[in-house]
């Protein structure tokens, strides 16, 4: 024992005096491969997996459940309450929710967008909103804003309001879609109290470009006074001064032949911006200002300064349409032709942008002034060499100056350029009527014409003795424009000098079924007077009453279908509630007599208090869309504005 233990001292000493040299892992042979796993087999770390996974839907890990013990601490600009209050504002989603499928169903929609489907698009949009796939406000913007190039805005209103119904929160885009459908209506009242609302209500501040469309509403609706005191309201909210914003109020300044108030509104820029007004979109106004005063000599220095060659001054091309059109309207047009020519050679996208649609409409109107209509033909022409499309202002200006000054020849030329190039119309469209090809093509690119075109066109045709199409043209437009007696006078008049008086009675009975309110008591004596004199002023009698009959008989029938349809919801009711079958045991047939009854008669009761809610939610219904049956009504009449 003695000996064993002194034989394993010593080699231990050994062991422990040899020096000790760091051994080096030999690689393995490539042949042999190491399983580095915890488990022997896949089938034993699959086994694993499973009990592991029954364990923690038995026993949760605890960090879950100390997440769930601890309250979630609450920053001082939230009221925790406010996620209780279904009145709240909705929060807006930021762009980090365009994401995966909702991101797919956002370039679906703008593909629409982009082939000119905007019906489809709204209704995809519509049907989205209650699928697995929501879509984000960004994807509405973008429907809305299509909508409203288009001048489609009481779509804009109806998908605003559907969206806004959702639950879907609205950004500040939405917001100034919005107020940019109510100013191009011209209801700036409703326009400005919802910038009230945005300003008590929402979540976030308005941005510059709300104070630019409500500031150029107003101005172009002559309230300058609001958008000078708007202005104010803007500098005192700490927005910096805006060169856009003064340019509006300059411009209606002038517009209102106050040069006095084109130079304060300059000077006052200058001075907010320390002297330094590097932004060319003022300079416009203020040549306007100078011509005004009869400075021809300081309004082309201040051409020179903005568009010289060594200008400083950043020259957008909406700055350039300022300049060209002082210009061309105080007796330069030679010096406005040469600018065109420049930003035409100077426009080089995306790098430069120097010509947009607003150029060649205020080159057009600029033709068009001194009689070069051909000149003005061309120049429309030239719009899709620089990938600029017409929209309805550049309709309605070209016809209205056709049809004002006769030349249908020249509008029969243009037509047919168009035609060639691929436009929206089949050749059996063609007219010879230019200004009527072009109104044709207004209709069928979703483009709307306003009530003036649409009368000019029409007296043109009745003159060159087209009434026929003339009333193509109106029976096309009847449910499209809000028309006045004039118009309803003017179209019948020429139906009676071509003795066609059942055509006139097919207009009061479409009238009278669509809208009587447009029937007034003025047009109808119109209307029977001529009939008078040829003996059938009974027949204009008549038509009303049996319209007025057929309405008693139409209202008639629906009440006797809603109260069949009343009466077989409380007999189903009440069968139902006597069953037997109902709570599993058998009554006698006297309490079942007395119970029916009874139930007869509560249910009498819910319907008629049912009925008086319904009629309280209609109202409630009715009030909500009044302001947008009032938009929908004046951008019928009034169109491209």
């Amino acid at each position: 024992m003695a000996l064993s233990k002194h034989t394993f001292f010593t080699h231990h000493l050994r062991t422990l005096a040899k020096p000790h040299y760091l051994r080096r892992p030999q690689p393995s042979p490539s042949f042999i491969s190491l399983r580095l796993l915890s488990f022997a087999t896949p089938e034993e770390a699959a086994a694993e997996r499973r009990k592991r996974k029954r364990r923690l839907r038995i026993e949760p890990p605890l960090s879950s459940l100390r997440q769930q013990h601890q309250p979630r601490p609450t920053t001082p600009h939230q009221n925790p309450s406010s996620n209780n209050n279904p009145n709240a504002p909705k929060i807006p989603e930021t762009v980090s929710a365009l994401s995966g499928n909702r991101l797919n169903l956002h370039n679906k929609i703008l593909k629409l967008i982009r082939e000119n489907d905007l019906d489809e698009a709204a209704l995809y949009t519509r049907h989205s909103v209650y699928s697995n796939c929501r879509p984000t406000i960004f994807t509405c913007n973008a429907v809305m804003a299509a909508q409203l190039r288009q001048s489609r805005y009481s779509d804009l209103l109806s998908l605003h309001r559907f969206i806004m119904q959702a639950g879907i929160g609205a950004n500040i885009v939405t917001h100034n879609l919005l107020l940019t459908a109510y100013m191009d209506c011209r209801k700036t009242d409703m326009a400005m109290e919802h910038y009230k609302q945005l300003i008590n209500n929402a979540p976030f501040n308005p941005s510059p470009t709300t104070y630019r469309i409500l500031i150029k509403g107003l101005v172009d609706n002559n309230k300058i006074d609001k958008a000078m005191e708007l202005k104010e309201e803007m500098l005192s909210k700490g927005f910096s001064a805006d060169p856009i914003v003064y340019s509006y109020l300059m411009s209606g300044q002038a517009k209102g032949s106050n040069p006095d108030g084109v130079f304060e509104l300059y000077e006052e820029l200058k001075e907010k911006l320390e002297g330094n007004v590097s932004d060319g979109v003022v300079y416009g106004s203020l040549m306007k200002g100078y011509f005004l005063r009869e400075m021809e000599k300081e309004a082309m220095e201040c051409y020179e300064e903005a568009v010289g060659e060594n200008s400083k001054i950043k020259m957008s091309a909406v700055a350039f349409n300022y300049v060209l059109d002082a210009l061309s309207k105080n007796g330069k047009f030679d010096e406005a032709l040469n600018l065109f020519e420049r930003m035409l050679n100077e426009h080089d996208p995306p790098k430069r942008l120097t010509v947009n649609l607003g150029s060649f409409n205020v080159m057009v109107d600029g033709y068009c002034a001194l009689g070069r209509f051909k000149d003005a033909i061309n120049v429309f022409n030239s719009m899709g060499g620089k990938r600029c499309r017409p929209d309805t202002l550049s309709y309605n200006n070209l016809i209205e100056q056709l049809c004002k000054n006769d030349l249908l020849s020249e509008a029969e030329e243009l037509y047919r350029i168009w035609e060639k190039k691929g436009s929206a119309l089949t050749s059996s469209q063609t007219r010879p009527d230019g200004a009527a090809a072009y109104f044709k093509t207004m209709i069928e690119s979703k483009l709307r014409p306003n009530l003036g075109v649409y009368n000019r066109l029409v007296d043109g045709l009745v003159k060159v003795g087209k009434v026929d199409e003339a009333k193509s043209f109106f029976d096309l437009m009847m449910g499209k424009l809000r028309m006045n007696d004039d118009s309803y006078k003017f179209m019948m008049n020429a139906l009676f000098e071509i003795v066609q008086h059942d055509e006139v009675l097919k207009i009061v009975d479409r009238m009278l079924r669509e809208d009587p309110a447009d029937f007034s008591d003025e047009l109808q004596e119109f209307v029977r007077e001529a009939l008078r004199k040829e003996g059938r002023d009974e027949e204009l009698t008549k038509l009303m009453e049996d319209i007025e009959r057929e309405k008693k008989e139409a209202a008639a029938k629906e009440a006797e279908a809603a109260e069949r349809a009343k009466a077989s919801a409380r007999a189903a009711v009440s069968s139902l509630i006597n069953s037997p079958k109902l709570f599993g045991n058998k009554e006698p047939e006297e309490q079942s007599a007395t119970a029916g009854e009874a139930v007869n008669t509560n249910d009498d009761n819910q319907q008629e208090v049912s009925a008086q809610e319904t009629a309280v939610e209609t109202s409630s219904a009715g009030e909500d869309a009044e302001a947008e049956n009032l938009v929908a009504t004046e951008a019928r009449s009034d169109g491209a504005l």
